[in-house]
């Protein structure tokens, strides 16, 4: 990842991105889940890979003023009736490892763009989960389950308030949904998801 000025990122790391413009997965219509929307600034393809693993992995997180305003700005809708904005947390030994929980720095930078609080410690990831990489659904719903808490001294806050959960990708949709379940039986009115890219998965026709 790389910037021609200071906060935005160059021509070559957003030439072939493809950008999301309403619904990008026919799956998602076959099973209700517990958030009510989630948006995405970008698909998840070879041609985004490297930007977004670049901020994952590998501490370029000179591109976020960008990245978060393209959150901002494409997915209004989510943030207008919006209460709170909540990270995906990650457990404490691989924050320790990564330095930084580059969802809470898309979500510190949201809110400020936006004006809405951002609160990067309302959810912890209370047991260490193995990366979800080549799980299939299940097994990534199988490894997520039981893995977040909302934090105490935010309980009584979340309560009534209508979320908009930030994380960097979203695949299966495995972690947001056990995020958005902790955050709803916690008293949260509502969830919806923004991420900032997102696997496609193309339906054969007839299913």
């Amino acid at each position: 990842m790389a910037t021609d000025r200071l906060g935005e990122l160059c021509a070559s790391c957003w030439a072939g991105i493809r950008f999301v413009d309403g619904p990008v997965c026919a799956a998602c219509s076959a099973r209700r889940p517990v958030f009510e929307h989630a948006r995405a600034v970008m698909v998840y393809d070879d041609n985004s890979r490297g930007l977004v693993l670049s901020l994952k992995h590998g501490d370029r997180l000179e591109g976020v003023p960008t990245l978060a305003k393209w959150m901002a700005r494409a997915r209004q809708d989510l943030l207008v009736e919006a209460d709170l904005i909540v990270p995906v947390p990650l457990h404490r030994w691989r924050l320790w490892s990564r330095r930084y929980n580059q969802s809470a720095i898309l979500a510190n930078r949201i809110g400020r763009i936006t004006g809405m609080p951002a609160v990067p410690d309302l959810m912890a990831r209370v047991r260490p989960t193995p990366p979800q990489g080549g799980r299939s659904r299940s097994q990534r719903q199988l490894n997520v389950r039981g893995a977040f808490a909302v934090r105490a001294q935010h309980a009584p806050g979340l309560a009534g308030r209508c979320v908009v959960l930030v994380d960097d990708v979203m695949t299966t949709g495995a972690t947001v949904e056990a995020c958005a379940r902790t955050l709803m039986r916690a008293g949260a009115a509502g969830v919806d998801v923004l991420t900032l890219a997102r696997v496609v998965r193309v339906v054969p026709a007839g299913f």
